[in-house]
């Protein structure tokens, strides 16, 4: 009797154990299964490479002859940091598309009936894009020699942060977006209609200094801005710009007429990661 008196304040404890060890196999099992899928695809592996691809070379080639060199530093090395944040965001957000396929194939039904919580759910697919989104902005790093930026372990280390919590912020959106969509014909439009407003208004091809008033507005609602300039601030800081360079290709984001540091600018991005992770974790438990 005493024995089983003594167990008794034990068990809520143990039970709570319990309850998280399933939670973290639920969202350790999500995620494989987001790796998994991404990497058996073999098309969808080569175009989100190819894409960015493209526009390192082929607009940073064209755009160079317009734009020219600046004390020895042209635009490709301006586009660099872009584009990575390009890769990183366009596989973010494409990889939300195994919800709607998973809702046209009914497996979403069994997920959410499953005694899990939807937070785990969201979790685990979240972090599932954002680790696939993060490896391929990281591949494209390897890049940085062919146009003349200049690499460090240390700055290395930072971009791959600032990658993910980049590709946690837009899997999250993405996730949520998803939730809200039934078909995969209708995924693919509304990720067309989100990818290039989201690109163009980030900064990742042009500088944001000089824009008329209405477009500067836009730019800073895009919660995409906010992750490109610190990237890009760090790979200019590695690259030793001149003055002239520094004042024409800017990497500086202003809010409210004051500029905002890097720590700032972080900071903004985890709070749009916050918001976007309730939302999808409440749009998740959509009726389907």
């Amino acid at each position: 009797m005493t024995a089983s008196v003594l167990q008794l304040p034990g068990r809520p404890l143990a039970d709570e154990r319990a309850s998280l060890a399933e939670e973290l196999r639920t969202v350790g099992m999500v995620w494989e299964r987001e790796a998994i899928r991404f990497f058996r695809t073999e098309a969808r592996v080569l175009s989100s490479f190819i894409q960015p691809v493209l526009f390192l070379f082929v607009l940073g080639y064209g755009m160079s002859t317009l734009v020219g060199t600046t004390a020895g530093f042209d635009f490709k090395k301006f586009l660099f940091p872009g584009i990575v944040a390009v890769t990183v965001m366009s596989t973010a957000l494409s990889s939300a598309i195994s919800i709607v396929w998973d809702r046209e194939f009914g497996f979403l039904r069994e997920m959410l009936v499953a005694p899990v919580s939807r937070m785990s759910l969201v979790s685990g697919k979240t972090l599932g894009g954002a680790s696939i989104a993060t490896v391929q902005g990281t591949i494209i790093l390897a890049l940085a020699p062919l146009i003349g930026v200049r690499l460090t372990p240390l700055l290395v280390i930072e971009v791959i942060g600032l990658e993910l919590l980049m590709a946690v912020t837009m899997t999250a959106f993405g996730v949520f977006v998803a939730s809200h969509i039934q078909r995969m014909e209708g995924f693919s439009v509304v990720m067309q209609l989100l990818l290039f407003p989201m690109l163009f208004l980030s900064g990742a091809l042009f500088p944001l200094s000089g824009l008329p008033g209405w477009l500067t507005v836009l730019t800073r609602l895009n919660p995409l801005t906010y992750a490109v300039a610190p990237l890009r601030s760090l790979v200019f800081a590695a690259q030793h710009m001149p003055p002239a360079a520094a004042a024409k290709f800017s990497s500086t984001v202003t809010l409210f007429g004051y500029p905002l540091s890097n720590a700032a600018c972080v900071g903004i991005t985890c709070g749009f990661a916050v918001v976007f992770l309730a939302l999808a974790v409440t749009g998740f438990g959509q009726p389907d």
